[in-house]
């Protein structure tokens, strides 16, 4: 069933889970994310980033969505536009049936990302779609999002209640030290927990989400080397460190790279055990599998949200 992710929230609050927020490029990666939600009875968020409705256009995105949601009637399924840049984007996914929107106005200074965020959370409200906004900067690359680490600044607990307050935002993606990309850590990974709790303390009623918590599965990164792959050193935020997250009150984990790095993986090792294979199905079955494996044991193991439907 489509929904908005008000109550999806509001349970994970309750109970102590955090719901994945998985993006999506094209129909395996929605079907292997759905197919995972349905095995694992979890709730899920499917999300979308500017550049990746570019690329799949929103139409084709909502009908496959559509697809999904009518092949699995039983999964709470809720459609986000993820770091939207602009109010028009954001206006543009909502008026097309998008039930959650971001508005990253983190590039700029305090009073004008708040100035952008009541913008859109005016439209939305109108419209009974929710919206999530992000105050802090998190280092790294994701699609049009780049930031440096000297750049990247944790979120101040004070001003996240005065931005909440002032804005009226339904969630807040805060920055206690994840990263966007393969590369999250340089050193030993840390996140900033004191200042979650600090948030959670002062925000108690409004959601909170990670944003670049890919775990950046060193085994998947290991099939892609071994099979021709170039990435080294890739690190990302432990799962331990994710599931503690989870029961400390965040309610939204987003997870992008770890699918490209399942995709990727799958379908180089078919490409290296069959030169010959040129059928699309050969490769992308296998990949499609892969992406679900790591989704489903993200809900199952990680984030706590299996069987909370």
């Amino acid at each position: 069933m489509l929904v908005t992710t008000k109550d999806m929230f509001r349970k994970s609050r309750e109970e102590g889970f955090a719901i994945g927020a998985f993006n999506v490029n094209n129909m395996e990666i929605i079907q292997a994310i759905v197919d995972a939600a349905a095995e694992a009875k979890s709730p899920v968020i499917l999300q979308a980033s500017s550049s990746a409705i570019k690329y799949a256009r929103i139409n084709y995105l909502m009908k496959m969505i559509e697809a999904a949601v009518e092949e699995h009637p039983e999964v709470p399924i809720a459609i986000h536009l993820d770091h939207g840049p602009d109010f028009e984007t954001a206006k543009m996914c909502i008026d097309n049936g998008f039930t959650s929107v971001m508005i990253d106005g983190s590039k700029y200074d305090f009073e004008q990302n708040i100035e952008l965020t009541k913008k859109v959370v005016e439209y939305a409200h109108s419209k009974g779609v929710v919206v999530e906004a992000e105050l802090g900067k998190l280092a790294g690359i994701e699609d049009d999002v780049k930031v440096s680490a000297s750049d990247a600044i944790y979120t101040d607990p004070v001003q996240a209640q005065e931005f909440v307050e002032r804005t009226g935002c339904d969630s807040l993606a805060i920055a206690i030290g994840t990263s966007h990309g393969a590369y999250k850590f340089k050193g030993e990974a840390k996140l900033r927990f004191d200042i979650l709790q600090e948030i959670k303390q002062r925000i108690p009623n409004t959601p909170i989400v990670l944003h670049g918590a890919s775990t950046v599965i060193p085994e998947l990164v290991e099939i892609c080397n071994k099979y021709g792959g170039d990435i080294p050193g890739a690190k990302g935020v432990p799962d331990e460190m994710l599931k503690q997250a989870s029961t400390l009150g965040v309610s939204k984990i987003n997870v992008d790279t770890d699918l490209r790095l399942s995709m990727t993986a799958g379908i180089r090792k078919v490409f290296a055990e069959e030169p010959s294979a040129f059928d699309p199905r050969k490769y992308l079955t296998p990949a499609r599998e892969l992406i679900k494996e790591t989704v489903k044991h993200k809900m199952v193991k990680v984030f706590g949200s299996a069987n909370k439907i």
